[in-house]
């Protein structure tokens, strides 16, 4: 009933009929027949809706005929059924149903009578909005009198029961109040939740405001806590509006100091930065104080440190503004996510066994104590060469006719000194030995030796070195951070060389631009070393455990009073001139009538082998040149004095292996010795006379024995200590270590604001891959000759693609 229309109702106005068809139609005839038209269209729709009125009539005739048929039969059902266990219960319930049934029977003869039906259809007819009200009085009033089961409320049906008052049903049209209706019935009151839902309808009727409306929620202890969440979630500060805007001096301070990488390229120092920033920050800080003491308000910022009140000032206002930067300009985010809980370390280095030198010996040490701790995985990657090359640098010329033979030569070389079997893996990269540079300088892209898998943490051992000539990724772009360790001083080596000044000048600034663009952090060993950017001077080297074996094995020689050094002074180093050979001959022959009676035995091989003795014999000093050998070969042991007169070193091995044994060491007030001026034993001078000095001291004494705590600093794993802290990777595993397993899909945090270094960084980053492609650029610098890509038999020996494949060249 609720799609019914009644067409039929709706009554036209003749006039306004007459008067439309008049302005529709043109004539009289058309006129009449458009209006009897439309009467018959109404009149077949007033037929066919009274049929359909019919059809529902019978309908609810024939429902109520078949439910008086169900109801008898239940009840002769109910009569010829009977258990005793149940008879009491059942009884009663049957009574009622008897009691119930004529009331039901006259409510079917009321509504199927056709008066009624004849009364519905009257009511239909009028022309006033359409009605219908069913009165279920008759039913409710019988089973209110006759059901009083449970206090009068409830009826019991089977298992359920029924709340009696809850049956007010009231069918109204519009119009209708709660009294009398319009034929004179009595109404019935509206269910609870309708009459509270109408009360509230005819209060948003009434009150026409919101203020009046929600008036009473306002203070409301749901609401309070309902807005202080959503307050929790704004992304600005609550105190956002407070936060003053940043100023032209603040604005040029925080530029200053970003362009410091950019600013140190042109020759302008970071201390000539700072005291701009700091010049502009005061006078942001002199308007804070005036405004502050005209204000009443002595809140001003009063820290010393300039660098701190920008960051904190900056902050403050991005946090003000709500911003969020999510990327960087040459940054890439997307980097290795190591798959389980273990961090894996590449470590890469410029030199390998049997070279006996400081980054052939130092990283193999430290890649076979890193893994030793079974906290990371540890790979070193060391450089291979061909034949040709491996006769020129290799001693005694020792060749390998693949790259797992010299590995195996390395770790057993490793295993013999350490006293432990090293868990780490041993990879090569191409690599070719340049004579003029007495180095081995890389071939191709060196990142692309370490399996994306593996990328995580890289240490370049002399980074300035690996990435002069690299042409390939970025080294902080495929792994999650980047150690430098410096090695060499550079800067020492080429101011010797002809035209040394200019050519130190631009190997300065690349150096500096090599260290920013492909390194987190840098670690100096000593501050013998260029100030290169986001470096820390630390020594993390130590000495192989043998030397301090033979320290101990003296030491107990000596406390049981046996000579433990029979011998003098000696000296030992690779013999070329940087290596304090030329140091060494001026001094000895500045004093060779104070130092006549020392006879000094010197150990080494090298280029300059030949020009250093024939010097030393052309001044007639009293030098023993011997055959280069290992620091620990047993014929060395007996020697009590070992002096190192090079201030070329960065921090001298041997320096450290003689202080473990137990021996003197006589070496320069340089930099690179700082570290060891702490023992008892080391004795350092400033002029050739404190020289003089100081040799004679050494060979007249007993050196001291060795504490356990001085020993420990001497070893690897102090060392190893040292670089785990210096280096960040211990706070790298702390966070390992405090997360859940590492998520591929973790979303990256995001900075605050786009950091204006990192992207100066970037852009010298592109600027050196750019240099480094052209071959005319990489020859007029120094570089090797088709030392861009490796060659044939690069890849031949490593198992590469070939050169063609790699990096093919097209031809239209």
């Amino acid at each position: 009933m609720n799609n019914f229309i009644p067409q039929a109702t709706t009554s036209v106005s003749p006039s306004r009929t007459s008067s439309a068809t008049t302005s529709a139609v043109g004539s009289p005839a058309s006129a009449l027949s458009f209006i009897s038209k439309g009467w018959r269209e109404v009149k077949d729709s007033a037929d066919a809706d009274l049929r359909l009125m019919k059809d529902r009539a019978n309908s609810f005739k024939n429902l109520a005929s078949s439910f008086d048929r169900e109801l008898e039969n239940f009840i002769n059902s109910a009569s010829s059924f009977s258990v005793p266990a149940i008879k009491s219960t059942t009884n009663s319930e049957i009574d009622f149903v008897k009691k119930l049934q004529p009331k039901l029977s006259e409510f079917r003869r009321v509504y199927s009578s056709p008066e009624f039906s004849r009364k519905v259809l009257e009511k239909w007819s009028r022309p006033t909005r359409p009605r219908i009200r069913i009165d279920l009085s008759a039913i409710r009033n019988a089973i209110v009198e006759e059901a009083e089961v449970d206090g009068g409320e409830r009826v019991r049906v089977g298992k359920t029961r029924v709340r009696l008052r809850e049956f007010k049903w009231d069918w109204k049209g519009e119009g209708e109040g709660e009294g009398e209706s319009d034929d004179g019935e009595e109404g019935f009151k509206d269910w609870e939740p309708i009459r509270a839902l109408k009360t509230k309808l005819k209060d948003f009727e009434v009150k026409k405001s919101p203020d009046e409306i929600f008036g009473a929620w306002k203070n409301n202890e749901l609401v309070e806590k309902l807005k202080s969440s959503l307050k929790a979630f704004r992304w600005e500060s609550q105190d956002s509006k407070e936060v003053p805007p940043l100023d032209v001096p603040e604005l040029l301070a925080y530029f200053v100091r970003q362009s410091e990488p950019f600013l140190d390229q042109l020759g302008v120092r970071k201390d000539i930065c700072d005291k701009i920033v700091g010049s502009l920050c005061s006078k942001r800080k002199n308007q804070l104080l005036l405004h502050s003491l005209s204000g009443g308000d002595s809140s001003v910022i009063e820290s010393d440190n300039v660098n701190d009140e920008l960051d904190l000032r900056i902050a403050s206002v991005l946090q003000s503004t709500g911003h969020h930067y999510d990327g960087g300009f040459w940054s890439d985010f997307v980097k290795h996510n190591p798959s389980d809980k273990k961090r894996h370390v590449a470590i890469v280095t410029t030199a390998s066994l049997p070279w006996m030198t400081g980054t052939a010996v130092n990283p193999l040490f430290r890649a076979a104590y890193l893994a030793k701790s079974a906290k990371q995985k540890v790979t070193l990657l060391v450089p291979w060469l061909c034949k040709s090359d491996q006769e020129l640098v290799y001693p005694n010329k020792l060749t390998f006719n693949s790259p797992e033979e010299q590995e195996l030569y390395i770790k057993n070389w490793l295993e013999e000194r350490t006293g432990f079997k090293a868990d780490f893996k041993i990879s090569f990269y191409p690599g070719k030995f340049s004579k003029e540079r007495r180095s081995i300088i890389p071939t191709g892209d060196t990142t692309q030796f370490i399996s994306s898998k593996d990328a995580d943490i890289a240490i370049l051992e002399e980074p300035e070195h690996l990435n002069w000539y690299h042409h390939g990724k970025r080294w902080t772009d495929k792994f999650n951070h980047v150690v430098g360790v410096v090695h060499t001083n550079y800067l020492e080596y080429i101011k010797r060389e002809k035209n040394g000044a200019l050519q130190a000048f631009f190997v300065n600034h690349i150096n500096n631009l090599i260290a920013r663009a492909h390194c987190h952090k840098v670690l100096r060993l000593s501050a013998a070393t260029q100030d290169l950017p986001k470096s820390i001077v630390c020594n993390i080297h130590g000495v192989n455990p043998k030397f301090i074996e033979i320290g101990e094995k003296l030491a107990s020689e000596m406390a049981a009073g046996q000579q433990a050094f029979s011998k003098g002074a000696y000296f030992l180093g690779k013999m070329v001139w940087a290596k304090g050979y030329r140091e060494l001959i001026n001094l000895l022959s500045k004093h060779k009538n104070e130092l006549d009676s020392l006879k000094l035995d010197v150990f080494g091989h090298g280029e300059d082998a030949q020009e250093v003795q024939s010097t030393a014999n052309n001044l007639n000093l009293n030098l023993n040149f011997q055959k280069g050998r290992d620091h620990a070969d047993d014929s060395l042991h007996g020697y009590k004095v070992f002096i190192n007169p090079s201030v070329s070193d960065v921090l001298c091995t041997a320096t450290a292996e003689a202080l473990a044994m137990g021996k003197f060491v006589v070496c320069a007030d340089h930099p690179s010795n700082e570290f060891f001026t702490s023992f008892p034993n080391c004795f350092t001078y400033k002029t050739s006379e404190e020289f003089v000095a100081k040799v004679k001291e050494a060979l007249a004494k007993e050196p001291q024995p060795l504490t356990p705590e001085q020993r420990y600093r001497l070893s690897w794993e102090a060392a190893t200590e040292r670089f785990m802290e210096h280096s960040d990777l211990d706070k790298l595993l702390e966070m390992d270590q405090n997360r859940l397993k590492p998520n591929k899909n973790t979303m990256i945090k995001s900075v605050s604001l786009p950091n204006l270094s990192d992207m100066v960084d970037g852009g010298m980053a592109f600027a050196h891959f750019c240099f480094t492609g052209s071959e005319l650029l990489r020859l007029a610098t120094g570089a090797i000759p088709g030392s861009r890509n490796y060659d044939k038999q690069h890849s031949k020996d490593l198992n590469l693609l070939p050169p063609q494949v790699e990096d093919p060249i097209y031809h239209w």
